[in-house]
Parts: structure tokens; sequence; C-alpha cells
């Protein structure tokens, strides 16, 4: 390593400070989807950044989906997979797969590059210490002047978050990992969005920020071009996006889960490229950032 390219860690490492001292101590949720889940080399670089987060005193908490694994899974089983309006219709059978998948292969893996890298981690599903209350999730189209309520199965949506469980890991020093598989209080096992479970536990956590790692930008302002990107957003001019259907398919989660976030008490919300190198260290500890940062 030259003396010039040393000088210039030396001084990223001094921009960082600000932001290290401001954020030590203070709880992270973090989301993981995208080509961070997909992707080994993008997962290991992604568990690296969230392990540096950790040893300059960060709590991070991980919560982590899988759906492009589980469709990959169901259609090795001869199951084919459906959707309606983005949301996986969830049968006992595809629930099945759905758990094998989150809860076994995509937790574990996780939890155990965390401890390759030199890291505390527990994996966990929402139904582990009552941490995720779920209930069935119920959709409603209109056709004409009628309603209609469509049946997606064992499709959940968050009733109640019990933050205990996490905050006893936290102060053990352990990184929580939860996939979002959640049951209700009959035990009944639901299938519940990632992004939203991320929101949800962020909110009951009252976490300093929420991080969402996706596969594009951030929020753009044209859907097809990426140099549209909004660096910064207030609460007020996303739920308006959100209003006006401004914003693509897999992003609506996202946005409802930062709005729900920012609602319930966490102070900032970023959806950030996962799939670029150190976007987490760069979303944090530099002014400028490079993905979308909602405010209250």
């Amino acid at each position: 390593m030259g003396k010039r390219e040393s000088l210039e860690r030396v001084q990223a490492i001094v921009e960082a400070l600000p932001f290290i001292k401001e954020f030590h101590g203070s709880c992270m949720v973090i989301k993981i989807g995208g080509h961070a889940m997909v992707r080994e080399e993008i997962l290991e670089k992604t568990i690296r950044d969230i392990l540096l987060l950790y040893f300059v005193g960060i709590r991070p908490v991980v919560v982590h989906g899988g759906g492009p694994e589980i469709s990959e899974k169901m259609e090795k089983l001869g199951i084919q997979p459906k959707f309606v309006d983005g949301l996986r219709v969830t049968d006992e059978a595809t629930l099945e797969v759905v758990e094998m998948v989150l809860d076994g292969k995509i937790n574990s893996k996780i939890v155990t590059t965390f401890i390759k890298n030199g890291g505390k981690a527990v994996g966990l599903s929402g139904r582990d210490g009552l941490l995720v209350i779920a209930r069935k999730k119920v959709k409603k189209k209109r056709e004409g002047d009628k309603e209609i309520i469509i049946d997606l199965g064992y499709v959940g949506e968050t009733e109640y978050v019990n933050p205990e469980i996490l905050q006893i890991l936290m102060e053990k020093g352990f990184i929580p990992v939860v996939s979002p598989v959640a049951a209700d209080l009959e035990g009944r096992c639901y299938n519940v969005n990632a992004d939203i479970v991320a929101g949800n536990i962020a909110a009951a956590l009252k976490a300093k920020k929420l991080i969402m790692l996706t596969d594009v930008p951030g929020i753009l302002r044209d859907l097809n071009d990426p140099e549209s990107l909004i660096s910064k957003l207030s609460l007020r001019e996303l739920e308006e996006m959100v209003r006006e259907g401004e914003l693509a398919g897999g992003m609506t989660p996202k946005a409802e889960a930062v709005i729900h976030a920012l609602r319930g008490g966490v102070e900032r919300a970023h959806i950030i490229d996962g799939s670029k190198e150190h976007a987490i260290l760069l979303e944090l500890f530099t002014k400028k950032g490079i993905g979308t940062m909602i405010v209250p």
C-alpha cells in the first residue's frame, strides 16, 4: 500500500468519525434483500460491513426475505408459484417450502457467515419468543360495484411486535437475524412480507435507522432512469408517492415499511442498492450517501 493510498484511508476514517460518534450505542434494523441475498460474494461483503457497524458500537438487527429462492425450490418440487399483486399465494405445501427455505437454508447461511467472519449472531423466526404476532392478511379487490375478498392462504400481516428477545440478545452482544415467518396466538403460521416485518421491528425497537437493501439505487423519479435517484424525501412526500401510485411494485412494501417505521419513532430510513460494494458504509458514514434517505 502506497503512502497516498494510506493517507486516503486515514482521511476516510476521519470523515466517518462524527457519524460513528453519533451512532455509537444505537440500534439499526437492516433488511437484506435482492442481490445481497442470492450472490454469495455480495452477501459476504454485506455481512462484513454490518460487522464493522457492530464493532464500532452500533447494535444491528438483521431481517431477511428470500423470494427468488422460495420460487426456485417450489419449481424443483413441482409446485407452481402464484402471485396476486406481488403477494405469494401460500397454501400448505407452499408454506412448508417457505419455512424450509427461510428458517432452514437462508437464516442458517446468514448466521454462519456472521460467525465465519468473527461475529456473534443468533437466528430467529418471527415465531420465536412471540417476537412477531401475525394475523391472516385480507386482500380486497374492487370489480365494478362489488368488493371481492381474495384468499391468499397462509399470508399474514403483523398484528404486534414484542421486541424483548431482540433486546436481550443485543444486550448480551449478539446480532439477531430474523426470518419473516410468524404465527398467531393459536399457533397458525404465516408467510409475512420481510420489508413489512423489518419496518415493524424497527418501530418496536425505536431504532435509530431502518436500512433497506434492494436491487435499485433507491427511489427514482423516473422508474426507467437510474440517474433520476431522489437522494432525500420527507415522510409526507413518500406518502404522496404511494397514494399516487408512483412507485414500482416491489418498492411499494418497502415504502409502506418505511412509513410505518418513521411514524413509530424511527429517526431515519434508507433505501439503497445492496449490490454496490460497501453500500451501507457509504450511506451511513459519508455526507453524500448513495441511496434515498427518508426523514420524518
